[in-house]
Parts: C-alpha cells; structure tokens; sequence
C-alpha cells in the first residue's frame, strides 16, 4: 500500500467548554496571588495543605479557610540530578514534602537547593514566590533552605 492510498484527516483536540475550579481552589488560587497560601480544616482538626473540598475522613464539604505560613520543614524528598524540560527548574533540585508552619498535611514542592547535601529530613525552608504571581501554584517559584542562625 502506498502513502497515497492512506486516507488521512486532520485534527485538533479542543474543549469547547469552561471548567470552574470550585468553591474551594477558587478561593485558594486568588490567595496565592497575593502571596498567601492557604490550608482548610478538616472534620478531625486538622489543617489541610493544598485544601481540599471534600473531608478526606467523613467525605464531608469542607468550608472553614486556615492561613499558613510560607515557611516550614522538609517531611521527605528526593533529589533530580537531571532535570528535564518539563521540570520547574533547569538545574538540579529537589521534590519535597514540606510541611508549611500551620499545617498537618505536607505539600509537595520544588526546592532549589545548591546540593543534595543541603537537604536533610527536617531542614527549614521558605516558598520564594515568583515577581508577578497570577494565581496558580507555580506563583511560588520554589522552596529555599533558610539560613541556619548560629547560637551564640
């Protein structure tokens, strides 16, 4: 068969309609905007880091907004030493659990650290946030080890 007996159409994927981010990212997103990240309760107690809509235990609607701080320690991570294309940042970094001030439950993030050697379970880090942020979670460019302050 040749290439001229191929029947072929072209084609384009779209999305004809507009999806709302809901009650709950849509209070979360606009927050970030203005450098605020924020977490939800839930029916234990518990703060929630990115919120959730729905309770994770009795399946409830969740309601109840929770500021946290933009700083907090590493749960766990793992270091790229080859990052792609597609990854946050062009040089190597980390994925990491971080557990933001305020919080119960860990965020994922990136942090841009100079080595794997910087980062252990339990280091400070600080969201560095981009210039203009627009309202998404990429607006916190990453996370940043904080500068240990010697005793003295």
């Amino acid at each position: 068969m040749s290439q001229a007996d191929v029947l072929s159409q072209s084609f384009e994927l779209g999305f004809t309609y507009t999806r709302s981010v809901g009650p709950v990212v849509g209070r979360f997103l606009p927050a970030m905007k203005q450098r605020q990240i924020l977490g939800i309760r839930g029916s234990d107690g518990r703060v929630l880091v990115p919120p959730v809509e729905f309770d994770p235990v009795s399946a409830e609607a969740l309601s109840e907004f929770v500021p946290v701080a933009s700083e907090g320690t590493v749960a766990s991570w793992s270091w790229v030493y080859h990052p792609r294309d597609s990854h946050p940042l062009a040089h190597p970094f980390a994925w990491a659990f971080i557990l933001l001030d305020g919080a119960d439950t860990p965020l994922l993030h990136c942090v841009d650290a100079r080595s794997p050697e910087v980062l252990h379970t339990g280091v400070r880090v600080i969201a560095r946030w981009v210039d203009e942020p627009c309202g998404h979670i990429r607006d916190i460019r990453c996370f940043t080890p904080v500068p240990e302050v010697a005793d003295g």
